[in-house]
């Protein structure tokens, strides 16, 4: 979808057009205006039975890409609503380092993130709507989390490790923010160089080959 064909609808007819086709939704790419402007807070905009279907389209999409986060601006919706999800695959060594644990299944509304402490944590990280690439971001290694799930309640929950870099990376998406921005763009590589020459638990070979710096 492509907001000069869409501009004309309301945010309800244009998510019951995207449901219409059946099927994973199609993920906007870098230089789409949606993925650059700040998201719509969330306030009743959609009914909860469309809320409901739209919110279980995303999660059907994040999962057939496959990904572990997506935002609503990822499919062209300009709304601030995100999922995410992280069955944590992977050798334990690398889990480990990341501080990669299980994320169930979560609806964020509104999310706004505060860091709680300085210690921040640099990986490789990578975007459904940037494909083919990956860079080494250093974010929050702990972040509290504010907004509210689908359903209106508060959520106020701290994260530590990948899922605090989970709910970071899809939060910056609602505020317009690709992982680019923050990235060490010395480090930026194709997928498949990612998996021949820096597949390790840590970017610290990368960060001396490549030259850039770690935190």
């Amino acid at each position: 979808m492509t907001t000069s064909t869409t501009t004309h609808q309301s945010l309800p007819e244009r998510v019951e057009e995207l449901l219409a086709s059946g099927g994973p939704l199609p993920i906007v790419t870098a230089g789409e205006p949606v993925l650059r402007t700040v998201a719509e807070p969330y306030d009743g905009q959609l009914d909860d039975a469309l809320l409901e279907r739209f919110v279980r389209a995303l999660r059907d999409t994040m999962l057939a890409a496959p990904g572990v986060g997506l935002a609503a601006p990822q499919v062209g919706v300009p709304l601030s609503i995100a999922v995410v999800e992280d069955a944590a695959p992977g050798a334990p060594e690398s889990l480990r380092a990341r501080g990669r644990v299980p994320l169930p299944f979560r609806v964020l509304v509104n999310p706004s993130y505060e860091p709680e402490g300085d210690a921040r944590a640099a990986f490789f990280e990578g975007c459904l709507s940037v494909p083919g690439w990956q860079a080494v971001v250093a974010r929050h290694a702990r972040v509290r989390l504010r907004g509210q799930d689908e359903h209106g309640r508060t959520v106020d929950e701290v994260f530590t490790g990948w899922p605090a870099r989970i709910v970071q990376h899809e939060t910056d998406h609602l505020r317009g923010t690709l992982y680019l921005d923050v990235a060490r763009t010395r480090s930026l590589s194709s997928n498949e160089a990612v998996a021949e020459y820096w597949s390790q638990p840590t970017p610290e070979a990368a960060a001396r080959v490549l030259g850039f710096e770690l935190p």
